[in-house]
């Protein structure tokens, strides 16, 4: 007679082609051999894209547009959540006013690593880049732009642009972030001043918050598929040779990006008593998630899910930071590549740089990163950079050609940073579940079964 059990048995070991670190490096070759093929397919009899090139970009595209339109939504309900949560907790003052600090701290030590590379390499001087390729671009950074964009103009900041083109003009709406995090920031501090009359809104956001996170859910399935179209367009529109006219200031580039993800983030991992291996081991989903996309805010999702359930930061916190992070915390975008690209410049125009213009470099990464939110990358940055340096914006157009395949390498830095800083402010402040930042088993994060409870 058998005796009755004592509990459940223990599920075996997940198979791993249902991995989902796995799915996505296997989607990543899969659309670097797409991509390659679909290059050497060539244009089509009529000169358009072929019909490989065609499938790889609506792919990715719908991905990505999949994952932009649940932001929104996110943003405002986590931290509207977060800040009612953040009341329970005795140092919330403490948590935002570090938190913004070693947003500060590591964007300086990412510029100064980056100054000191563009002067050891010289890529403006190294470069065999034609001066014909110079172009100003369409759309510039401003402080003036930066400091209005930080006033919403609607509650749900929204913004309408219009493109014209052929005679026809269309009008597309796009968010920006960091209105969203201003507005969401307001209103979670106006429903805790209201008290308990507040309390039927606060219910009906954490209710919606968890049914926009089982939607998030969905969407994070097809990230193998979105992966094939992301990095096989990339690979199918600008191959790799583009880097040989640019090849000293792109390695200048990607050696910064490499220094900053490998040695400044595991120094400070290890001075806060923290795993660096742990860290990448846990936030890598988000990372290689962010190398294909080029979108940090499309990556935004999932470095919110890996920071809570990978790396331990509390929910009341990460549904703050990592969103915040997403806005505002960019090293790769927003340090290493301006700082490089204006000495890239100046180099190239033979325009003499001394201490005041590089303290001005430094003083625009770490205070005027926010300017990229919601807006494209890094190119805004970059000529905010050059026109408060008083360099010729024309020398973006010397840029643009590797850009895709530097923003690869920037948006992964920016993603590992985004999940860093509450990583270390939750330990630093006691509240890092350290428990499940030292598993060796990493939860999946396209688990359905991982997501946490709502709050």
């Amino acid at each position: 007679m058998s005796k009755p059990s004592s509990g459940p048995i223990p599920a075996g070991p997940k198979p791993f082609y249902r991995s989902f670190g796995f799915q996505v490096i296997a989607a990543m070759i899969i659309g670097l051999l797409l991509g390659l093929v679909a290059r050497n397919l060539g244009p089509d009899a009529t000169g358009n894209p072929n019909w490989l090139s065609v499938t790889l970009q609506t792919v990715g595209s719908i991905f990505v547009q999949l994952l932009r339109a649940l932001v929104p939504a996110l943003i405002f309900t986590a931290i509207v959540a977060s800040i009612s949560n953040l009341r329970a907790l005795n140092n919330a003052a403490a948590l935002v006013w570090q938190t913004l600090l070693w947003f500060a701290i590591t964007a300086l030590v990412s510029v100064v690593i980056g100054v000191a590379l563009g002067l050891v390499i010289q890529p403006g001087i190294n470069s065999s880049v034609l001066a014909s390729a110079a172009s100003a671009p369409s759309s510039t950074g401003s402080w003036l732009d930066f400091l209005k964009g930080l006033v919403p103009s609607n509650m749900l900041g929204l913004q309408a642009s219009t493109k014209v083109t052929g005679g026809s003009a269309s009008t597309y709406l796009s968010f920006n972030v960091l209105q969203i995090v201003i507005i969401s920031i307001v209103v979670g501090v106006a429903a805790l001043r209201v008290g308990s009359v507040a309390e039927p809104f606060l219910d009906f956001n954490r209710a919606l918050l968890a049914v926009v996170r089982k939607i998030l859910w969905w969407v994070i399935r097809l990230t193998p598929i979105g992966t094939i179209g992301l990095l096989g367009t990339a690979v199918a529109q600008y191959g790799w040779e583009t880097l040989a006219q640019l090849g000293w200031f792109s390695a200048a580039v990607y050696i910064g990006l490499g220094l900053v993800l490998f040695v400044v983030y595991p120094i400070v991992l290890l001075a806060n008593g923290l795993n660096p291996a742990r860290f990448f081991a846990g936030a890598w989903p988000a990372i290689q998630l962010g190398f294909v996309s080029r979108s940090s805010i499309g990556t935004l999702p999932v470095t919110e899910a890996v920071t809570e359930s990978n790396l331990g930061v509390p929910r009341e916190y990460a549904a703050f930071a990592v969103p915040l992070g997403a806005a505002t915390k960019m090293d790769g975008c927003a340090a290493i590549y301006p700082a490089i690209a204006a000495i890239f410049v100046a180099q190239f125009y033979n325009i003499p740089l001394g201490v005041q213009e590089y303290l001005l470099i430094a003083f625009v990464s770490v205070i005027g990163s926010a300017a990229t939110a919601g807006l494209t990358g890094a190119i805004v940055m970059l000529t905010l950079t050059l026109s408060t340096l008083g360099l010729p914006l024309q020398g973006v157009g010397l840029l643009l050609a590797v850009d895709p395949i530097l923003d690869m390498g920037r948006t992964a830095v920016n993603v590992a940073g985004q999940a860093l800083i509450p990583t270390i402010v939750a330990k630093r402040q006691g509240i890092l579940d350290q428990d499940r930042y030292d598993s060796t088993t990493t939860i999946d994060v396209i688990d359905p079964a991982a997501v946490p409870a709502a709050a």
